[in-house]
């Protein structure tokens, strides 16, 4: 194997192996992440693990990245699974796939929802990656307004939220009426807001069958959007 394919390997494996590391504290630290540390854990200097990120902000948004890369992978294959005719199907599918993810990476969750990191801001190559869960369903959305499966409802919202919901719509290219991305937005947002009260204990002694309120309010959402 020619030298710079040996170096890449080598690199590579590096890389992988300090984000596992990394990640481990996630576990244990939260997102106080040291290069420090986890370069004693590997048993290197710091001076080392800085050869493949410069900063600890440079880890964070790493792992930031492959994180909401493997929760969009997660919803998009859930989605994938179901009839595309089948759209409430395809909703529970996905929700339920973004909690199992969730619950299966706290750490990793805790990290894209959780407190923001004090001194940290996420770069913009974070974006595409973030928006993949959300646009898993606003895909239901558009598939079943395309196909006649699914109606707007009536458009009462405020303007200031009309102009805002309109210039979502854009950036995700859409053309999905206001008011329905608002129902749709309304219902990705409760999503999110049951999976972090369940990963951060918040209803854990009140519902500790919480399998079944999840459906149950997943089932509202579905209602609310006006899914078939």
């Amino acid at each position: 194997m020619p030298a710079p394919s040996i170096r890449a390997r080598v690199r590579a494996e590096m890389i992988a192996e300090i984000k596992a590391v990394a990640r481990r504290h996630l576990a244990t630290d939260g997102a106080n992440l040291s290069l420090r540390a986890v370069a004693r854990e590997m048993g290197m200097v710091s001076s080392a693990v800085y050869r493949y990120f410069p900063s600890r902000d440079e880890l964070l948004t790493a792992l930031i990245i492959e994180a909401y890369d493997a929760l969009g992978a997660a919803v998009e294959a859930a989605d994938a699974d179901r009839d595309p005719a089948d759209l409430r199907g395809r909703w529970t599918a996905c929700c339920r796939a973004a909690r199992h993810w969730a619950l299966a990476h706290p750490a990793e969750y805790a990290l894209l929802y959780g407190s923001p990191v004090p001194g940290y801001s996420a770069p913009a190559d974070t974006v595409g990656p973030a928006q993949r869960p959300p646009a898993a369903l606003v895909g239901i959305l558009h598939d079943g307004l395309v196909s006649g499966r699914l109606s707007a409802p009536p458009d009462e919202l405020p303007e200031p939220l009309r102009t805002d919901l309109a210039e979502i719509g854009t950036a995700l290219r859409t053309g999905m009426p206001e008011a329905l991305l608002a129902r749709g937005m309304a219902g990705w947002t409760q999503l999110f807001g049951l999976i972090s009260f369940e990963i951060f204990g918040r209803i854990n002694n009140a519902l500790p069958h919480r399998d079944d309120y999840f459906d149950h309010q997943i089932t509202l959402m579905a209602d609310l959007i006006g899914l078939p």
